[in-house]
């Protein structure tokens, strides 16, 4: 079963609660690893914690949000068989479903609009892995 995991700093909080509102709404299941509130907060801590929720099994999936979404990014993309996408738009969402079995999707609060954002999470999270040709290059990550 498919777990999601969510998470991140204080530059991301707000979205990040608005995306646990839309995701509750909606009747996704969700687990939420922080933080809980706005206190300045070090990203990689909770990058970490996602990414090494996300790779216990490959069916899980995470959510990461930063001021930007790329310190997110990078720190997840750390972990072995985590890719991390950071999202901006419709078209890099699904792409990064579609081509690169993405498992995390990292989006920046001070970047995108929270319409936006909910648009993204919910591309990422309904689009399968197309395989075939893209399962030689993701197999070579």
């Amino acid at each position: 079963m498919r777990k999601i995991f969510i998470s991140s700093d204080h530059a991301g909080f707000k979205l990040k609660e608005q995306i646990k509102d839309y995701l509750t709404n909606k009747k996704i299941k969700f687990e939420d690893l922080g933080p809980k509130d706005e206190s300045s907060v070090d990203y990689p801590n909770y990058a970490h914690k996602v990414a090494k929720r996300v790779k216990l099994n490959k069916t899980h999936v995470g959510i990461l949000v930063c001021g930007s979404g790329t310190g997110m990014n990078i720190a997840a993309n750390k972990h072995k068989n985590i890719r991390a996408a950071q999202c901006f738009n419709l078209k890099s969402t699904k792409l990064s479903r579609l081509h690169n079995d993405a498992n995390i999707i990292t989006l920046g609060q001070r970047l995108i609009t929270k319409k936006n954002a909910l648009k993204f999470v919910s591309v990422f999270l309904n689009t399968k892995f197309e395989g075939g040709r893209h399962s030689r290059r993701v197999k070579k990550i």
